[in-house]
């Protein structure tokens, strides 16, 4: 397939795809005329680069996911790592949910007279609610 059909049917910018290629996350198997071809294989290394995106992963972590020859090789206990952050992110943000929609709602004459305000905003200067990435440590398992 040439970039342009690898494009269509994979909804990237053949940008995107150059850029994959340049960070060694996906292969081009040759040229037709002045264009990238590449085999069918490469969607499925595609739709797994988005997702990881979609998981948070950074593109060298993504990459780390690859063996040479580009099939997927992914390491369990990143996945399981990933996930628990995940689940730390989505209690952070159920928190801070909560909190929101209680001051919206909340009796106090003022926000700073409202104790779960009060939490909501020592959390938050505490540095509680934010949702700083940590880097994931991907390691190929052996099979």
């Amino acid at each position: 397939m040439d970039i342009a059909e690898v494009a269509k049917k994979s909804g990237m910018p053949a940008s995107a795809l150059r850029y994959y290629e340049e960070k060694g996350l996906i292969t081009s198997v040759g040229r037709q005329g002045l264009r990238r071809t590449f085999a069918p294989a490469v969607l499925d290394q595609l739709a797994l680069i988005a997702l990881g995106q979609a998981a948070g992963f950074s593109l060298d972590d993504i990459g780390a996911m690859f063996s040479p020859d580009g099939q997927a090789n992914i390491d369990r206990k990143s996945l399981n790592a990933k996930a628990d952050e995940l689940d730390q992110t989505i209690k952070r943000l159920k928190a801070m949910r909560s909190g929101l929609r209680h001051a919206a709602v909340c009796p106090a004459p003022s926000h700073a007279e409202c104790p779960t305000f009060q939490r909501l905003l020592r959390s938050a200067a505490a540095g509680e609610l934010t949702t700083r990435p940590r880097k994931s440590r991907i390691t190929h398992s052996s099979k």
